[in-house]
């Protein structure tokens, strides 16, 4: 009978016994049944060498033989480790047929290949939207169930992003990881970082649709629809006459 049985530091698999080495971090066969097999009965895997056994083994004994010699991050399988190395060699072995961008990971090629082809094959069984990539998913998903798994250590506010809490926190740090390369002013976050270059360049992107009138970013043209607007937001706490800007001008 196929069973995954733990005595002390030893560990049956189908008829595999294997013992953890208190010297060395690799697992090591002791002895080997004649069936080529093996059938994992949490994982619910079928395992078929023994190579493969010990690289599924280390899912229970969270050992990471790997280590990368530039920053010594450890890894439980060299595939692993060979990609992350890419990370400091910024080898990127993998391009797109279709526009030529290269990647360091073929499973970021096959996510960006699939801008090309539209394909969504992760979709939300809440609301049926779907997704080119699984962690889009994931991210939408928050919207339903309201999760919020990052939180801020300094207010505690909460977030159901991660980039949102980055952005979030460069607040309290004061960090501008984004500069302009004509003026050399740094932002916080890098869409601001976007709207701020359109200055330099005059690109308008953002137009009105009652007069056509183009605008550089979102917020000037939120602020010259009011022009147009019955809606004056703004009022003074001394003779209550209401503008439609903040700065006091009337339409």
């Amino acid at each position: 009978m196929e069973a995954f049985i733990k005595t002390n530091e030893t560990y049956l698999v189908s008829g595999l016994c294997i013992k953890k080495s208190y010297n060395n971090a690799n697992l090591q066969i002791q002895t080997a049944a004649d069936n080529k097999r093996f059938i994992c009965e949490i994982y619910e895997e079928d395992i078929s060498e023994t190579s493969h056994l010990n690289k599924h083994f280390r899912c229970y004994t969270n050992e990471k033989p790997y280590s990368c010699d530039v920053c010594h991050k450890e890894f439980s399988q060299k595939s692993h480790l060979n990609r992350h190395h890419r990370i400091h060699t910024n080898e990127k072995p993998y391009s797109c047929d279709v526009c030529d961008k290269k990647f360091s990971d073929k499973g970021n090629l096959n996510s960006h290949y699939r801008t090309h082809t539209n394909e969504k094959p992760y979709s939300c069984d809440k609301c049926s939207k779907a997704f080119s990539h699984k962690c889009s998913l994931i991210k939408h998903y928050r919207t339903h169930t309201n999760e919020k798994p990052y939180s801020c250590d300094v207010c505690h506010k909460e977030f159901s992003r991660k980039s949102q809490f980055n952005r979030h926190y460069r607040i309290h740090t004061n960090e501008k990881p984004y500069s302009c390369d004509v003026c050399n002013k740094k932002f916080s976050d890098k869409d601001n970082l976007k709207s701020h270059f359109r200055t330099h360049t005059n690109e308008k992107h953002y137009s009105c649709d009652v007069c056509n009138k183009e605008f550089s970013q979102k917020h000037y043209l939120t602020k010259h629809y009011r022009t147009h607007a019955i809606e004056k937001p703004y009022s003074c706490d001394v003779c209550h006459i209401e503008f439609s800007l903040k700065d006091g001008k009337a339409p």
